[in-house]
């Protein structure tokens, strides 16, 4: 706007002063420029000046007796004019207003639109000197490219925006787009100057903490204790476990200079924490008494993707958590190892309301170094794409050679620990993001969400002093009755917005309940709340609003998860050869079918499976729950007999 505001007044004071492009002498706040603007004002509006003729500035500024209030005020009046149509469209949605509201604010906005038009329209081809218009040609619209790995999207232009507030793009026609615009507009995060690197803001944060306390409460109570390790690796300690540093060589970020002394050895930043803790476990446990020792800590990692990065999704610098666990038998790390995938279960389901399978992963896919990696999967429809949610290793007595983690058994020989270690990252917030949002904003599961409902009064301007402060009073009163019954609460008492645009900035948030209370509820002792979800709207006396906000959120939650998992459950075909497994595929499905189990198999998979528009898919899991697998059954790739049945995709 202020950029528009520079152009036009630049337009009538050059045209008046054609000798003069000495902007500097012009006043900024005349068009609403900050104090030292006008240095920006020279060095970029002078050069777009000196490359149109004075006498299409003088056509723009003299001959529609142009003046820069006129058109400033002009500008101002459509502006302000399209905001309240759109308000107002929004109002009828709701069945506040009637149409016809509606068509006399359009019929104006149409009238200053033409008013406008008047003002600063100018025919350059017509005036000496001017340049002639070109043509506008039709151009060939870009056919959307297919979603892939690193390759930036080129989608269908933004639709219209229905507010200010709107999502720009369709989450089901421009997802990549689509999801970068909600994570922004919604204020999750904010992009940082490192590529791959984002600033979680508050409500990320705090959707962050609440999955912290449910996992930190519930590990605490198996006898899992909370630790923290340093963030730099020495470059012999990394390369201690052969086969684990190279599943993490491409990704290491490593410090190479102090202030400006090269250092002697280079200093790895952990992209994950086994080489930095063993060393230490090997000095602490020396008998059988000293096990089981289990320690977790929260902290950030860094793995230097090289990939194309996405918020929450894949990014170089995140937060997470990772535990690691010594015990005296296999027993006893393997029931951790379940105990622990069932608590990343219950994260995604029971606070997030997303489905996951969960399962084992492949040879080809486990952990490097680990003895074996069961996994929980999420998938997501629009882009038909599997997700890792959170994986859980039994490391099994690799690490304990490698870094000598021995003790003293009862039988007073000398034994070698077993292992596990297990993750969870923020990652949880964009699988949870992608599953439940709209084209509207958010949509937060109420277990997860920061604020549960917002409460909105809605005074009229014809109201009494009186009975406009009884209604914020009254919202007062119950904002305080649903504190006391455990909600979380916010107000929004602005008074220089309409309700309409209160409540899509509050859609776009995704707080799950919506308590509107305007003069007729007033006179009815009654609120009206609008589930975010589905829109679906009830009216609830205030006396038991208290009793029914909290019962209602639970109900969201609980059908929040029933509609996602129907839709993951529709997602996923069960197929035996290699011509129905494509066709899942193109369908943007995953795909369960009988495998034999070999890493070159799923090599071939993957490369056979690779078309122009898509990358190949590869094993998500092995699931848990197997379907019965009759006797001969051959691999529906390789034709060799089948060992299990595997869940294959497409992936993140």
């Amino acid at each position: 706007l202020c950029m528009r505001r520079a152009l036009v007044y630049s337009a009538a004071l050059l045209s008046r002063q054609p000798s003069s492009y000495t902007l500097a002498q012009s006043a900024p706040a005349a068009f609403g420029l900050p104090v030292g603007a006008k240095d920006l004002t020279r060095v970029l509006i002078a050069p777009y000046f000196s490359l149109i003729s004075k006498a299409s500035l003088a056509t723009m500024a003299d001959t529609t007796a142009l003046t820069v209030a006129e058109v400033l005020g002009a500008q101002d009046a459509v502006t302000k004019q399209g905001d309240a149509v759109r308000l107002l469209k929004a109002d009828l949605k709701d069945g506040k207003i009637e149409k016809s509201e509606v068509d006399a604010a359009i019929k104006k906005l149409q009238e200053l639109k033409l008013t406008l038009d008047s003002l600063t329209k100018t025919d350059t081809a017509s005036t000496s000197g001017g340049r002639p218009k070109k043509e506008n040609k039709d151009k060939k619209e870009k056919k959307p490219a297919e979603e892939g790995d690193g390759a930036k999207k080129e989608g269908k232009e933004p639709k219209s925006k229905e507010t200010k507030l709107g999502m720009s793009y369709s989450k089901k026609d421009n997802f990549s787009e689509w999801y970068t615009e909600l994570v922004v507009a919604a204020e999750l995060i904010s992009y940082y100057d490192v590529s791959g690197c984002y600033i979680l803001r508050p409500t990320a944060y705090a959707m962050w903490e609440f999955a912290q306390r449910f996992f930190d409460d519930n590990i605490k109570a198996m006898g899992v204790q909370n630790a923290y390790f340093p963030l730099f690796i020495t470059e012999d300690a990394l390369n201690t476990e052969k086969e684990h540093v190279e599943g993490f060589a491409p990704e290491v970020a490593w410090v190479t200079r102090a202030g400006n002394t090269q250092m002697d050895k280079p200093i790895a930043i952990r992209p994950t924490s086994e080489t930095v803790m063993y060393p230490y476990f090997s000095q602490w446990i020396r008998s059988h008494r000293d096990l089981p020792l289990r320690l977790n800590q929260w902290t950030n990692v860094v793995r230097w993707e090289f990939k194309f990065p996405m918020p929450f999704i894949r990014s170089r610098e995140f937060l997470w958590q990772e535990g690691h666990t010594a015990f005296a038998t296999l027993a006893e790390a393997e029931k951790e190892v379940l105990e622990i995938l069932d608590l990343y279960s219950r994260v995604y389901q029971e606070l997030m309301a997303v489905p996951v399978t969960k399962g084992r992963k492949s040879q080809k896919e486990q952990f490097a170094g680990a003895y074996y990696t069961t996994t929980v999967e999420a998938f997501i429809p629009e882009t038909g794409k599997g997700i890792q949610g959170g994986t859980s290793h039994c490391l099994g007595q690799n690490f304990s050679k490698m870094f000598n983690i021995e003790f003293e058994t009862e039988e007073k020989t000398k034994a070698h620990v077993w292992q596990n270690s297990w993750g969870l990252t923020t990652r949880t917030i964009g699988v949870m993001i992608m599953t439940h949002s709209d084209d509207k904003g958010l949509v937060l599961p109420p277990r997860i969400a920061p604020k549960q409902i917002v409460l909105i009064p809605i005074p009229k301007a014809s109201m009494s002093e009186a009975a406009s402060k009884a209604m914020f009073d009254k919202a007062d009163e119950l904002k305080v009755l649903l504190e006391k019954a455990g909600v979380r609460v916010v107000t929004d008492y602005r008074d220089n917005y309409t309700a309409g645009w209160k409540y899509n900035f509050w859609e776009l948030r995704g707080v799950p309940l919506r308590l509107e209370l305007g003069p007729k509820d007033m006179d009815g002792a009654v609120v009206l709340l609008a589930r975010r979800a589905t829109g679906v709207k009830e009216t609830v006396a205030w006396a038991d609003l208290a009793a029914r906000v909290p019962v209602l959120l639970e109900e969201i939650q609980a059908d929040m998860f029933t509609s996602a998992k129907q839709r993951y459950d529709a997602c996923l075909e069960k197929v035996t050869t290699w011509d129905d497994f494509m066709a899942a595929l193109e369908r943007k499905h995953m795909v369960l079918a009988p495998w034999a189990d070999e890493p070159d198999v799923e090599e071939d998979v993957k490369t056979r499976s690779t078309t122009p528009s898509a990358v190949g898919a590869k094993t998500l899991c092995l699931p848990f729950d197997q379907p019965d697998l009759p006797e001969g059954t051959l691999c529906f790739a390789s034709g060799k007999p089948a060992k299990n049945w595997a869940l294959w995709g497409r992936s993140y």
